[in-house]
């Protein structure tokens, strides 16, 4: 019985399983808004825009679009590499600075 309640398992009550890749509809959600992307190297971009989902054809590859806080330049990352991205609370950040 304890094993068909998860009582044995990996994971145990209350944890919540991640999600195995960020997907273009997922990234849909976040376009326009201020986010910290979580890479799947461990490493964080902070605080950019998702300005939009640009698609290879030729190589079937996709990429975001992102644009830092205070600066115009863009850069692309490879929606394949990015785990999850975390919503920024831009009021809070304003109000502060």
């Amino acid at each position: 019985m304890p094993s068909m309640l998860g009582e044995n398992s990996r994971e145990g009550f209350g944890v919540v399983k991640t999600m195995d890749m960020f997907c273009v509809n997922t990234a849909k959600s976040f376009l326009g808004k201020n986010v910290n992307l979580h890479l799947k190297d461990g490493s964080v971009i902070v605080n950019v825009l998702l300005a939009e989902i640009q698609k290879d054809e030729f190589e079937r590859k996709a990429f975001v679009q992102c644009i830092p806080y205070g600066n115009g330049n863009t850069f692309r990352v490879p929606l394949k590499s990015v785990a999850w991205a975390e919503l920024l609370n831009m009021s809070m950040i304003l109000t502060n600075a």
